[in-house]
């Protein structure tokens, strides 16, 4: 499977490097979006090998997403593999995307957290559960970690989803799209680390903006 890894990145210097390293060294081609930061992020992800596109001012990350997204297309890949640039992922669980995409007829494969959620903070995994089981019972299916960043998603599904959001709803509305459309979302079980990085959620407007986005789901589901 001739694949494309996406990285939406803001002010990731300190792990960056290892992570494309590690992709590269793979055979794999990367694609880091930085959005806007501040620190060396888009300098180090060129000189380890990535290709880089940079946004003037922070955007969001399913602006930077969406333009990464858009490069897999234009570029012919079969399929876009996402994944956070603060280490969270580990690169080598990429092998185990690809072997389990290729032998199913699902469109997206997400990672899920939750099978062993003990290295979790507990308000990620409160939250984690909470957004999981309401966008399950939106989508009906069974994903048991929605908001996990790390997926495998097919080029048809891609070419066929119409995007409405540009912040963090936008991994969602992915899971939301592909599902309307009739694709089948298979959960893969993965490892994260986490260490001390500092989420890029704003509790306050990224959360409002994620119930407005849910509850206009569910409203044109009614309609």
């Amino acid at each position: 499977m001739r694949l494309c890894v996406v990285i939406p990145t803001y002010n990731e210097s300190a792990a960056i490097g290892d992570i494309v390293r590690e992709i590269r060294t793979q055979g794999r081609q990367v694609v880091v979006v930085d959005d806007g930061s501040s620190d060396n992020t888009a300098r180090i992800s060129q000189d380890c090998g990535a290709v880089v596109m940079k946004n003037s001012k922070n955007q969001g990350k399913g602006f930077s997403l969406l333009r990464g997204l858009k490069y897999v297309l234009e570029h012919n890949f079969e399929a876009a593999i996402i994944m956070d640039g603060d280490g969270q992922h580990e690169p080598k669980a990429i092998l185990s995307f690809i072997r389990e995409a290729e032998q199913s007829e699902a469109g997206i494969i997400i990672g899920n957290r939750m099978h062993n959620p003990r290295t979790m903070p507990i308000v990620r995994v409160m939250t984690n559960k909470f957004m999981s089981w309401l966008i399950s019972g939106l989508i009906k299916q069974n994903v048991p970690d929605t908001q996990c960043g790390f997926r495998l998603i097919k080029r048809e599904v891609l070419e066929r989803i119409k995007f409405t959001t540009r912040r963090f709803e936008t991994e969602s509305e992915i899971l939301i799209r592909a599902s309307q459309l009739g694709y089948k979302i298979e959960s893969l079980p993965i490892k994260s680390v986490y260490q001390r990085e500092k989420s890029q959620i704003n509790p306050f407007f990224d959360t409002l903006r994620f119930i407005y986005f849910i509850f206009r789901q569910i409203w044109t589901i009614k309609s």
